[in-house]
């Protein structure tokens, strides 16, 4: 039976090194980025957000070291930059919180913080969370997953923020390898109640709920076959590998991304070296 209180995927957090060179390489790849945001002092972090419907994608990096950083912090050092952790959407996290504590995982928090917002008008607000995390031992393909109740949607989603050069709508799909698909996409579906299923070339896709993007578990040799082409370099052999994008215009994503993006069969892909550690792959929809 599936959660009541999570829903599917919310937005990816890609973890980088450098706050602001990494916005200003999605600038360059055609995405709209949102100011610099910080948050709460016990977070100890910052991000920037490309903003896209119904989900979205943070950058996410450390500020100042603190408690709460320390399993961000030692990805940084272990694997360097790429998809870290991936959030659903809480409807309500104190109940979601619950339910997954009844089907035995302890959660962490909920917590909640908040980081200032300039609205397009120029007036000041405050974009608020409540966040829980499933135990960070549970991390189906080394990818961490944690859930995440917007109290202001309005500071968050913002219209100015959600029209991209490079066409980019929503996220379709995300890439998680692994050596053993399988037995990682049964972790994360036991771990959300949500079945699993298998894809034609051998990967194994796990609906995340709702309408929002599917989680998908492959081997790297899987995931090459799928993007022919495009260098996988900087990828490990078990974590968050891509995001595949919608875009409501494939030329203007190809023009956009420039000369580091390759067309692979139907999609237009950013290898992971100019990605900040992630592949992404533009596809028409």
């Amino acid at each position: 039976m599936a959660l009541n209180n999570v829903i599917g995927i919310d937005h990816a957090v890609i973890m980088v090194k450098d706050l602001d060179k990494a916005a200003e390489n999605w600038k360059r790849l055609g995405f709209t980025v949102s100011p610099r945001g910080t948050h709460s002092a016990h977070m100890g972090s910052g991000n920037y957000t490309i903003m896209l419907d119904p989900d979205y994608i943070e950058l996410l990096g450390v500020l100042v070291v603190t408690e709460h950083n320390a399993p961000a912090r030692a990805f940084l050092e272990r694997r360097g930059e790429g998809i870290e952790r991936i959030a659903f959407t809480a409807v309500d996290s104190a109940a979601g919180a619950e339910e997954i504590r009844a089907r035995g995982y302890t959660p962490i928090g909920p917590t909640d913080f908040e980081r200032p917002v300039t609205m397009p008008d120029g007036t000041r607000s405050a974009a608020k969370f409540r966040t829980f995390q499933w135990p960070i031992a549970e991390a189906p393909g080394g990818v961490r997953i944690f859930a995440c109740q917007h109290k202001t949607r309005e500071t968050v989603w913002i219209p100015e923020l959600m029209k991209h050069a490079n066409g980019a709508k929503r996220l379709k799909q995300a890439l998680i390898v692994t050596p053993e698909p399988a037995r990682d996409a049964a972790h994360l579906s036991r771990m959300i109640d949500r079945d699993a299923r298998a894809e034609p070339d051998g990967a194994v896709a796990v609906p995340s709920g709702s309408d929002r993007a599917d989680f998908v578990f492959l081997t790297r040799d899987q995931l090459g076959r799928r993007y022919p082409g495009v260098s996988l370099s900087g990828l490990p052999e078990r974590g968050g590998a891509a995001l595949v994008i919608a875009t409501s215009d494939l030329a203007a994503a190809e023009r956009t991304v420039g000369p580091v993006g390759v067309r692979s069969g139907g999609a237009v892909c950013v290898p992971p070296a100019a990605g900040n550690g992630t592949l992404l792959a533009f596809v028409h929809g």
